[in-house]
């Protein structure tokens, strides 16, 4: 064992964010529907993953730490399909119920090795979630080398400020994978990890790389945030931080599915900080991550054997 991974099977990472369960339903098609132009899917098979922040948390357990994952979910089927799968891994389950919430489900209709339709059962929460787990986040964060959010808009993360807060103040690096264009939401964390269309909602678009360098550098500075990692899909990755820019090309490999890539990205970066390695060294780390994921299909996770052998 090398003294990386043994490094990594002895710290745990904490992970808050919008859980979900995804669905998939694989068939054949054979012919289209009378009723509508639509193919008729056959279903052979049906399978269920983590998604959302419980894919993270998944993710970085692959790479060896253990992992606490902290969400709120409805009282109904879904949650305890999500909560078995995440037994089943040996994730750390901090779950908050709340009744009046449907537990976000994605399912996927699969035929002839392509994604036909998506549907999505969710409802957005009329009150604050995960205020109520603010007790379970303060005994979980002295436990765990690093704290990642993972914001999938669901209404999960309304009282992140005061959580980033707390980490920060215990000295724990705050990752966060974001969502909308508020960032004043993520205030004092060490990195966020938006994609190009979600940096742009915020910034704008850009004409050039010193323009996108310029108002990085002033939204970096707007929100105290220490480092901000631009994916940028087969362009590779950008960091930014008090060094400057750093940019590496993408991982080459063939491009099946880019589900959940991000949750990859960001799951890497916060597992190799929690073990000790600088950003900067762990940034190609989760880009051969992301490239190993994008080669299998649906939501997965790179081991630490397929990143290192």
């Amino acid at each position: 064992m090398s003294e990386l991974q043994a490094r990594l099977r002895g710290v745990r990472v904490l992970v808050v964010g919008d859980a979900m369960l995804d669905r998939y339903l694989f068939g054949e098609v054979e012919r289209i529907s009378p009723e509508a132009p639509v193919p008729v899917v056959r279903v052979t098979r049906e399978e269920e993953r983590l998604g959302g922040a419980a894919n993270v948390a998944l993710n970085v357990k692959a790479l060896g730490p253990a992992v606490s994952l902290i969400t709120v979910v409805g009282q109904d089927e879904p949650a305890q399909r999500l909560e078995a799968l995440l037994r089943e891994r040996c994730i750390e389950c901090l779950l908050g119920r709340d009744p009046q919430l449907y537990t976000s489900v994605k399912l996927r209709v699969i035929g002839r090795a392509q994604q036909l339709v998506r549907v999505d059962f969710e409802n957005m929460p009329d009150h604050e979630i995960l205020s109520g787990m603010l007790a379970d986040f303060d005994r979980a964060v002295p436990q765990c080398g690093a704290v990642v959010f993972s914001d999938y808009g669901k209404g999960g993360l309304t009282h992140i400020p005061r959580m980033i807060e707390r980490a920060r103040a215990a000295g724990r690096p705050v990752l966060v994978d974001p969502k909308g264009a508020d960032y004043a939401r993520y205030a004092g964390a060490t990195v966020v990890t938006p994609n190009r269309a979600e940096l742009a909602l915020v910034i704008g678009p850009w004409s050039s790389e010193t323009e996108l360098e310029e108002r990085v550098a002033k939204l970096r500075q707007t929100h105290r945030l220490e480092a901000l990692l631009l994916t940028r899909s087969e362009e590779g990755m950008s960091l930014f931080d008090a060094a400057g820019h750093l940019r590496i090309g993408a991982h080459t490999r063939e491009v099946f599915d880019v589900t959940g890539a991000g949750d990859t990205v960001i799951a890497t970066l916060a597992a190799m900080m929690a073990a000790g390695v600088p950003l900067r060294e762990a940034m190609p780390i989760a880009n051969r991550a992301a490239g190993i994921v994008v080669g299998k299909f649906g939501t997965a996770t790179a081991s630490y054997e397929e990143l290192f052998s």
